[in-house]
């Protein structure tokens, strides 16, 4: 009796989400409240940006520009990527096939069922879209694919 009783125990304080836990957590340049991020996005911005949402394939008036310039992020203006490495992945989404190295965060999305490495805004903690291993081979293979309404565009002068 005296087995299970610690056993139990040693498993409820293994699955509780404790400090140490809370702690490890990314922690951003820019923090913000979720109310303060309400008060600066748009509904459709929040959704994708702070929910981790997706906007509507071809929806993006960003998929098919192809000025130069560079793409920032739209909730503080980080330089993510630069138009140069944009290109038509066919996937409806604007796509590059590289980002500016260190203003790009990454993890691992289990949303659906499997990995997916997620991007993120290293400066803010947004949520930008998902890298894939499909991109062009003659670059870096790679298809960053993102949301356009995670983005502003700043054309080159």
């Amino acid at each position: 009796m005296k087995k299970i009783f610690i056993l139990s125990i040693a498993l409820i304080m293994s699955s509780c989400n404790g400090n140490s836990q809370k702690a490890s957590q990314k922690e951003y340049a820019i923090s913000k409240t979720e109310a303060e991020w309400k008060t600066q996005l748009t509904n459709a911005e929040y959704t994708v940006l702070r929910q981790a949402g997706t906007e509507r394939a071809f929806s993006s008036p960003l998929n098919k520009n192809y000025k130069p310039g560079i793409y920032v992020c739209k909730a503080c203006e980080t330089p993510l990527f630069k138009s140069k490495h944009k290109y038509d992945s066919g996937s409806g989404w604007p796509s590059f096939d590289r980002e500016i190295m260190g203003n790009v965060a990454f993890s691992t999305d289990h949303n659906l069922g499997y990995a997916r490495t997620e991007e993120h805004c290293a400066t803010c903690g947004s949520h930008l879209g998902h890298v894939f291993n499909d991109g062009p081979r003659e670059t870096t293979g790679k298809r960053h694919c993102i949301n356009g309404v995670a983005l502003k565009f700043i054309a080159s002068k």
